[in-house]
């Protein structure tokens, strides 16, 4: 049996705001935010004053940045923190958030369904102009709107180009 070593939290070394800002990418004015928002605490001051965060608040910064990514503002995590704070039930809480992660879910998937089609448009708009490149000089742009030549012949232009020349 191997044995891991696992560390006590306590006994970690805690960070100063610019470490934790390294460590996540961060600025410091963003912790900085992140904390007036109490999104963020720092466990004490130094006595020369720094801000020093527990080693954990590594995982708390990313879990800003991972709502963030998701969608929600700064605000709304707020509101997320105050939910499970102003709760008494934990069960009614957590139900209250899986809730809301639910519906940030189905937007993000219809996100990425309009993301999917867009890519399909772009293809196939590509894939359209790669025939164009052998009509200079011959061809001039007016004739792009109805062209049919190259490959072209009667080929409905995709979407993104076929906007390009019409009003």
């Amino acid at each position: 049996m191997v044995k891991t070593q696992t560390t006590n939290p306590l006994l970690e070394k805690p960070l100063r705001v610019g470490e934790l800002a390294k460590r996540t990418g961060k600025t410091v004015r963003a912790l900085h935010l992140y904390e007036e928002l109490e999104l963020l605490s720092p466990i004490h001051r130094s006595k020369g004053g720094f801000r020093l965060y527990a080693p954990s608040a590594v995982q708390r910064v990313e879990w800003i940045q991972k709502l963030q990514d998701a969608g929600f503002s700064l605000h709304q995590l707020q509101a997320l923190r105050g939910m499970v704070g102003d709760a008494d039930v934990a069960a009614m809480a957590m139900g209250q958030i899986r809730e809301i992660y639910s519906q940030r879910l189905a937007e993000t998937r219809a996100q990425v369904s309009k993301l999917i089609q867009l890519e399909k448009e772009l293809v196939a708009s590509i894939q359209y102009l790669d025939g164009c490149k052998t009509c200079e000089p011959v061809h001039q742009t007016g004739e792009c709107g109805t062209c049919d030549h190259n490959g072209h012949d009667g080929v409905d232009q995709p979407i993104l180009v076929a906007g390009i020349h019409r009003g």
